[in-house]
């Protein structure tokens, strides 16, 4: 069967199979090298993975949803939507602004995963921190990113896992 024949039914199944894999993939990468190594180790390679993974993905949803560079917010929105994750994560845009707008992920697979495995949160913000502020700044070097919260920080109760602000300067 060729990736043509299917209808859009299919090719979202297609798509949010990719996503999941791709997702399962990377955790249990991840969680190999926590085991053999430590918590610490883990997030160093996950780092250094991200930092150049977030800039990839940015420049190739760039290109296939025609975002130009230096959009602004209007750009990393828009891209943020498009990102392997979104298909499979719920995730919103909230306190928009001229100059900014908050970016919630409502449920995550990650943190889902390892709540289900009695494991803890993982503690993402060093990691998140250097993905979305480099994903943004593909999008457009002069957006400015904050991590608003983000594990280990996440207070109980809280209705979301991560949220970040980003901003712009006209």
């Amino acid at each position: 069967m060729d990736f043509k024949d299917l209808n859009k039914e299919q090719l979202l199944g297609v798509l949010e199979d990719f996503a999941k894999n791709w997702l399962a993939h990377d955790g249990l990468w991840f969680q190999s090298v926590e085991r053999n190594h430590d918590m610490k180790t883990a997030i160093q390679y996950d780092t250094e993975t991200w930092e150049k993974f977030t800039v990839i993905e940015a420049k190739r949803i760039m290109k296939r949803h025609n975002i130009a560079e230096n959009s602004g917010l209007d750009g990393l929105k828009k891209a943020l939507g498009f990102r392997l994750y979104a298909a499979i994560n719920k995730q919103a845009i909230k306190n928009e602004t001229e100059n900014s707008f908050e970016f919630y992920m409502i449920e995550c697979r990650v943190q889902t995963a390892r709540t289900r495995k009695k494991m803890p949160l993982f503690p993402c913000k060093e990691v998140g921190i250097v993905e979305y502020t480099g994903f943004a700044k593909t999008i457009d070097p002069r957006i400015k990113t904050e991590v608003i919260c983000c594990p280990p920080d996440l207070e109980a109760g809280e209705n979301f896992y991560c949220g970040w602000k980003f901003s712009i300067d006209k």
